[in-house]
């Protein structure tokens, strides 16, 4: 008992104020012991505090966040991730499509394969039209305005390649000269140069106001070439307008729209009941000569613009009257479907007078994507049966490709009894047509089976037309034998519409953008104009092989 009392009396000493008045250091230490806890402990509450309130504003976040997610999917289950009609029903929706892994990865491939037909053109080509690969040297295929690098542009930009965007930038500001007698296709620099030449390609004068393909550059002097027997080429004529009518709402002044709308006002006056007009058109009297009618060759892109231009003015009374010519020249388009035995493969066959020729240029193979972006302005019937018909010739125009030993499509084709295809001209010089269609069809629809096609044709031309220097085209698809030239189309279209293909529907939304027949996307603008219907025409406004280089398939045998 008595050891106990006296170690609990010595316990109790510690605490008596008295103990360390007489042991100072003992008072100091225990003074910073007492600090230190304090300091731990508030340090210790203000984190958790801390923690508390990020936490909080984490779950508000989170809250957020599902919250537009919801709203993201209601949203989707009305509109689609496709309504190119503007309108929110049934017919038009497409499943959900998520940014796929392998999609990425497709994507990626084909921008290498842009970075390498750009490097190639930068290194050995730079400031030319064209680049040949095999030479290692440019050629000026359209006057020496630096065709591919204009016509790569939007490319660029749309892959994120950014330094070399503002390179071809600066040369355009800096170097581009339309100061040169040179005889140019109106048509092909419109297409190409996206309207940079302005006034001086309007510079015909006709009584028809149907207006001449050629002109110099810098001279004037429009005339039409001479293989044509002066006609103008329908293609030609009617496939201006949707850069011309950009250039007149961004620039206010209505020269460049009144002049080419003439001309489709004028096509108007005398249209035919099937809408199918023959390639070459009288400048003087604005008949029709007798000539083929052809959704290949110097007719395809006249049918494209007429629905095109209804869809660049948002689908407006300003613009019926395209939308009713397109739908006319569609009955007529029916009337050329034919198919094959025994595989039944749909195609469109060529008219002359009364007589039908079985071949089908690739370049007809715009077709189907013009076809399946045209059905949503139907109603649910047709829709259907001009989509069914998109499909089908998609697929025919995807076996052009598949049909041949490098499993890329020869220039046309032809359609004997119990022969479903045959190829009829052997060359490919990089054309984007198929998938052009592929793209369309695969916004669209939905189907994942398009973008498998596009892989395919890619694949082919990674095995068959990349080389060190760039991609050719062939002499042969039988062969595989190489030309020497590498078209500003395939920089501009063909890896643009592939990159297109992998890549989210938002990436240049066809509810916000129309793509010229050249791939370049002009703003959707509504139309509230007053287009003047009376038929009044336009007519009393103030190297023939380059000419016919993209509708007739320009080819270096070099």
């Amino acid at each position: 008992m008595g050891r106990s009392s006296r170690s609990s009396s010595s316990r109790w000493r510690y605490i008596n104020p008295a103990y360390y008045l007489k042991r100072p250091k003992r008072l100091a230490l225990l003074f910073i012991v007492f600090v230190f806890g304090s300091l731990v402990v508030w340090d210790r509450q203000t984190l958790v505090r801390e923690h508390e309130e990020e936490f909080s504003k984490l779950n508000e976040e989170v809250t957020r966040l599902q919250n537009k997610l919801g709203e993201f999917k209601d949203d989707k289950s009305v509109t689609g991730q496709v309504n190119i009609n503007g309108k929110s029903n049934n017919a038009n929706r497409k499943p959900n499509v998520s940014d796929d892994p392998i999609d990425i990865q497709r994507r990626e491939k084909v921008k290498d394969a842009m970075i390498h037909a750009w490097s190639s053109y930068e290194k050995y080509a730079w400031g030319h039209d064209e680049l040949q690969p095999q030479t290692k040297n440019g050629v000026d295929s359209f006057g020496g305005l630096g065709a591919t690098l204009i016509d790569s542009l939007d490319t660029l930009y749309i892959m994120g390649l950014d330094e070399q965007f503002q390179r071809a930038r600066e040369w355009v500001a800096n170097s581009l000269d339309f100061n040169k007698n040179y005889d140019a296709s109106v048509f092909e620099t419109t297409i190409r140069l996206k309207t940079l030449l302005t006034d001086c390609c309007l510079q015909w004068n006709t009584p028809s106001g149907i207006p001449y393909n050629i002109i110099n550059l810098a001279h004037g002097n429009p005339h039409n070439p001479g293989w044509t027997g002066g006609d103008s080429i329908l293609a030609d004529s009617g496939t201006e307008q949707l850069e011309f009518i950009a250039l007149s709402q961004r620039t206010g002044d209505p020269k460049y729209q009144q002049k080419v709308e003439d001309v489709i006002l004028e096509l108007n006056k005398t249209f035919p009941p099937d809408g199918l007009l023959p390639i070459y058109i009288n400048p003087h009297r604005g008949t029709r000569s007798y000539s083929t009618i052809t959704f290949g060759a110097m007719g395809d892109s006249f049918y494209e613009y007429l629905l095109k231009v209804w869809i660049q003015g948002n689908k407006t009374a300003a613009v019926k009257h395209y939308r009713e010519m397109w739908e006319t020249s569609m009955k007529g388009l029916l009337s050329l479907v034919r198919r094959t035995t025994p595989s039944n493969f749909a195609y469109l066959c060529e008219k002359i007078g009364n007589s039908l020729t079985d071949k089908m240029d690739e370049l007809a193979c715009f077709a189907p994507g013009m076809l399946a972006l045209g059905s949503t302005g139907y109603g649910p019937d047709e829709a259907k049966k001009f989509l069914s018909l998109a499909e089908e010739l998609a697929w025919t125009c995807y076996n052009f490709y598949q049909s041949t030993p490098t499993k890329l499509a020869g220039e046309n084709y032809f359609f004997n009894s119990d022969q479903d295809i045959t190829v009829g001209t052997s060359w490919n010089i990089l054309r984007p047509e198929t998938v052009e269609s592929l793209f369309y069809l695969w916004r669209i629809t939905g189907n994942k089976t398009y973008q498998e096609w596009g892989w395919n044709i890619f694949q082919a031309f990674e095995k068959n037309s990349r080389i060190e220097t760039g991609y050719v085209g062939l002499k042969d698809v039988n062969t595989g034998v190489k030309d020497n030239m590498m078209q500003s189309f395939f920089l501009a279209e063909t890896l643009k519409y592939l990159y297109l293909l992998f890549s989210p529907s938002s990436v240049i939304s066809l509810d916000e953008w129309v793509f010229n027949t050249e791939a370049h996307p002009i703003k959707i603008i509504t139309r509230r104009d007053q287009v003047e219907r009376s038929g009044v025409s336009g007519g009393q406004h103030n190297s023939e092989t380059l000419s016919r280089a993209r509708k007739e398939g320009r080819f270096s045998g070099n």
